[in-house]
């Protein structure tokens, strides 16, 4: 039986793939991004009728074994927290969800750039699931979003993650922290709790078209209070948060993996 120019072509590739996938790690790489990006999106579209955040939570954290992505936790003493509270994070690139997503306490709602909301179905499900979105190109529409973040949080006794860089950084280090996290947790008189994730650099990297099996630690920080503290403290607030987060990134960028430094958990 003769085979049709799309069967030779089918044929072709099926073969194609799997080679190019084991003997090329650029191939590989744009491989898992694609199947990454698109898991995104298939289960935001699964999670839209939900609204649920915890759902989209819960599928995530499977791409972590698909992956061969080990994640160690140290440090879950310090959600330990009744009262409301600020998490700030480092944000080294889309992957940063995987860590999100580990550790994410209860009652918590993520704040993000309002370009996300238009980012297609994954948008829309982080509408739906309660995402804060403000527009960082507008500074009285942003204070006026931190304002009434400030009020629900207060009201509702919920929690708000921040990325305080305002943007994916892979210089293997922290960018310049914007304010308004620290603003947030100032007149809330709420603790800024700090999230610092290892970086990725063992196991993927963007520039170099790499995506391996690797282990990421995520360490969370005592917290910093902000009781009694005025909007004049929110730069020595931020400067001192983003400190004490780059002096454990450094340290935790210099550990083997599964090396475990004495005296943290």
């Amino acid at each position: 039986m003769e085979l049709s120019v799309a069967q030779w072509l089918l044929v072709i590739c099926l073969v194609a793939f799997p080679l190019l996938y084991e003997w090329s790690i650029t191939f590989k790489y744009f491989c898992k991004m694609a199947f990454y990006n698109g898991w995104i999106l298939t289960l935001a579209i699964l999670a839209i009728p939900i609204f649920l955040l915890l759902f989209l939570r819960f599928m995530l954290l499977h791409i972590k074994y698909l992956y061969g992505i080990k994640i160690e936790v140290r440090g879950w003493e310090n959600f330990n927290i009744k009262e409301p509270y600020v998490v700030v994070s480092n944000h080294q690139s889309s992957l940063d969800l995987l860590g999100m997503m580990e550790i994410l306490p209860g009652r918590c709602v993520p704040i993000a750039k309002r370009e996300l909301m238009y980012a297609g179905t994954a948008g829309l499900a982080c509408w739906l699931a309660g995402v804060i979105f403000i527009n960082r190109k507008k500074t009285d529409d942003a204070i006026s979003v931190m304002s009434e973040a400030a009020e629900t949080m207060l009201k509702e006794d919920v929690r708000v993650w921040v990325f305080p860089e305002g943007t994916r950084n892979h210089s293997g280090s922290l960018l310049p922290f914007k304010r308004g996290a620290f603003h947030l947790a100032v007149q809330a008189q709420v603790p800024v709790i700090p999230v610092v994730m290892s970086s990725y650099k063992d196991f993927y990297s963007k520039k170099d078209r790499k995506f391996a099996t690797g282990k990421c630690t995520v360490r969370i920080l005592p917290g910093v209070p902000t009781l009694g503290l005025s909007p004049d403290d929110v730069p020595d607030l931020t400067d001192r948060v983003r400190g004490l987060m780059l002096d454990a990134f450094s340290q935790m960028s210099t550990e083997r993996p599964g090396k475990e430094p004495g005296g943290i958990h």
